[in-house]
């Protein structure tokens, strides 16, 4: 993968795009060969639904259902049993951020820095944000919470959209261009600002603790950009992150100490079940981390430089997506292959997720894949 490319200046921050691949398309390792492979897991993909142009760009999990959108602005809930929409609504405008949802309330994040709220199809307000945002939006407990490129954190009113608050913090010059870490705890609020978690009090701002999943490194602002970035993991107290391309560990969210922190070089977040912790590296390698110490447990390189999105933890497998349109299904005990799927050739970026008995991927194309396993 290659270094990100700068931006613009917005803010006093600058942006980085994080591209898949390297800057000259002749430095670009060659992808790792896929073998022949006799699968233990199968699936049988039970539908196709049409996101929308641009390609996808994230996905909410819901009871039965999945809220999905594309970069240009489709945002759609999907049936998970028979891939049917429930509502569909058309912004007609791109999106810097995906789409956050409680099963009621969608909102997402315009590339105007617009604030859009959604129900049943329906855009219900509006809020213009002083500051850009590539991570989806949080909607818990009848509030939407906002992670700004600026390293903000506001709350606005589910219902009006009247803004509640605000909470700012200063930190390095660079940001990245993709998904940081946002998530509910209990009664607080999560937040990834720089290599930070931080805990909010939802209802005031105010802040409960914080503290450092990696330590700033490098010689320069590029080689110092290790923002926590998503999807996060959670079980229990414990909630496990990647710092980009520089670490992966836990904390005890309850008492804001930190459990454990491995260097690892990767930029896409983590997930695990109840003994391990799962990330993907930027050469492609899949690892294993035992939850409690963050000792390795496995490391594989049979996708190597395959460009992998994040992992989901699915019954025996580990289920991972590639630059070129393949899902694999990877041993949880040791990394090696139990399956592989097909969709339609492009990338899968956004971590695949899972509602119900239905395996449920989106591709840069703006589809969304589903299988059932057999």
């Amino acid at each position: 993968m290659a270094l990100p490319l700068a931006a613009k200046h917005l803010f006093a921050l600058t942006f980085l795009s994080v591209l898949v691949g390297c800057s000259s398309s002749g430095n670009r390792p060659k992808p790792a060969a896929l073998t022949s492979l006799a699968p233990v897991v199968s699936a049988q993909q039970v539908w196709v639904n049409r996101v929308g142009e641009g390609g996808g760009l994230t996905m909410s999990a819901q009871t039965g259902s999945v809220v999905i959108a594309s970069r240009s602005g489709t945002v759609a809930a999907v049936d998970t049993v028979n891939g049917a929409d429930l509502w569909r609504a058309n912004l007609a405008e791109p999106l810097s951020a995906g789409v956050g949802s409680d099963g009621h309330l969608a909102a997402v994040v315009t590339q105007q820095n617009e604030l859009v709220a959604i129900v049943a199809g329906k855009v219900v307000w509006r809020q213009r944000l002083p500051f850009a945002t590539f991570t989806a939006p949080l909607v818990a407990g009848q509030r939407v919470f906002v992670l700004g490129a600026d390293r903000s954190v506001s709350a606005f009113d589910g219902n009006s959209g009247a803004r509640l608050w605000t909470q700012t913090r200063t930190g390095e010059a660079l940001v990245l261009r993709q998904p940081g870490v946002l998530l509910p705890f209990g009664d607080t609020l999560l937040a990834g600002l720089g290599q930070r978690f931080v805990s909010f009090n939802p209802n005031t701002g105010s802040v409960r603790w914080d503290v450092a999943l990696a330590s700033l490194r490098g010689a320069n602002e590029i080689e110092r950009m290790i923002d926590l970035v998503g999807p996060a993991d959670r079980l229990g107290d414990t909630v496990c992150a990647r710092a980009f391309q520089s670490a992966v560990g836990c904390i005890n969210a309850a008492t804001g100490k930190l459990k454990w922190s491995q260097p690892a070089d990767g930029r896409w977040g983590v997930k695990g079940d109840d003994k391990q912790l799962f990330g993907t590296e930027a050469n492609g390698n899949v690892v294993a981390y035992q939850r409690d110490t963050g000792a390795k447990t496995w490391s594989t390189s049979l996708l190597a430089h395959r460009d992998l999105s994040a992992p989901l933890v699915l019954g025996r497998s580990v289920v991972v997506g590639d630059g070129m349109g393949y899902v694999h299904l990877l041993s949880r005990e040791d990394g090696s292959p139990m399956g592989r799927l097909t969709t339609d050739g492009l990338a899968i970026e956004t971590a695949p997720v899972v509602v119900g008995d239905t395996l449920l991927v989106l591709t840069q194309k703006g589809n969304l894949f589903a299988w059932r396993p057999q």
